[in-house]
């Protein structure tokens, strides 16, 4: 059975950066009210210790594609 996130909850996974260093240390997903949110988080070193900084974004929906334009090979010309 697969781990279903439940409304309040959260994942976080070390990420594979790729020798990217700007790409974030962890990823994953929390749920907030019924709403999907992508996780960022980056390791950070200040004066009082290490610290950790997140980001979170609704995830982009994909457009939905374009309708296509039927022509009536009946109908008129408009040239």
């Amino acid at each position: 059975m697969a781990f279903v996130l439940k409304d309040g909850q959260g994942t976080l996974h070390r990420n594979d950066k790729d020798g990217n260093e700007a790409r974030p240390d962890y990823r994953g997903e929390v749920m907030i009210a019924g709403t999907l949110y992508r996780l960022s988080g980056w390791i950070k070193n200040g004066q009082k210790g290490k610290w950790m900084s997140l980001s979170a974004e609704v995830p982009q929906q994909e457009a939905p594609a374009p309708k296509q334009k039927t022509i009536d090979p009946d109908g008129d010309i408009p040239f």
